[in-house]
């Protein structure tokens, strides 16, 4: 979340995959309070607005990183087909090389790999 909105740059595979595995432990947790107190979707709804443009952000900044611009997005939007594609993208190897988005995400969170 420190990248609320950031959507210049390069996202790893860890950044993404554990910033959707939160996500979705959080929002199963408050699926589960919402039915045992019976609230209808108003705990889920207002974290899904409040945590949509960063998982929007996260997951442009994922595509960055394996070369693909951020519209790629918009493929999930395809019932089933979309989804499975765009699935597949975020799951490629990260482009180990500068790009046109910026340097790989790792040097970006530890530093160039040899410096001191």
């Amino acid at each position: 979340m420190k990248n609320y909105a950031g959507f210049q740059g390069r996202a790893s595979k860890k950044e993404y995959w554990m910033f959707m595995l939160y996500e979705g432990v959080i929002y199963i947790v408050l699926s589960v309070v919402e039915e045992i107190v019976g609230l209808s979707y108003i705990l889920s709804g207002i974290y899904f607005a409040a945590t949509f443009l960063p998982a929007l952000a996260v997951a442009c900044r994922r595509l960055h990183d394996t070369g693909r611009s951020g519209w790629w997005n918009l493929i999930a939007l395809i019932p089933i087909v979309g989804i499975v594609i765009f699935v597949v993208q975020t799951c490629q190897a990260s482009q180990e090389t500068d790009n046109q988005y910026g340097p790989p995400a790792r040097e970006v969170m530890f530093g160039k790999a040899g410096e001191t």
